[in-house]
């Protein structure tokens, strides 16, 4: 059994230094937490997986294929492969569970 605590998620996605900390994979699944600052922009493009974010904590907004949807706390989003996609006006920091299947980058091509 694989288990984690969001506690050391997040402690150690701080020590990563990174926006995006991919902490479990397995061939068909890779499991991150991705942080978006407030204020802050986006930098990812469109993936080769598909993946699903989970809203761990704040507010914003995310663009998917060309519409726009209010995130908070509680919000779940799917994104299929290869479709364009971007958080934008961020108010509150975003702290997302990204679970991507297949792995991430497990495609050529990797996103």
């Amino acid at each position: 059994m694989d288990a984690f605590e969001l506690s050391d998620v997040i402690a150690a996605h701080q020590e990563a230094g990174q926006l995006y900390h991919e902490f479990f994979a397995v061939p068909d699944l890779s499991l991150g937490l991705y942080v978006l600052p407030s204020g802050e922009q986006d930098p990812q493009s469109p993936h080769t997986e598909d993946e699903v974010y989970y809203v761990v904590s704040g507010r914003g907004m995310v663009h998917v294929d060309g519409k726009d949807r209010l995130l908070s706390t509680g919000s779940i989003v799917f994104v299929g492969q290869a479709v364009s996609h971007h958080f934008h006006t961020i108010t509150e920091d975003l702290t997302l569970l990204v679970v991507f299947a297949p792995r991430r980058r497990s495609r050529a091509g990797g996103g």
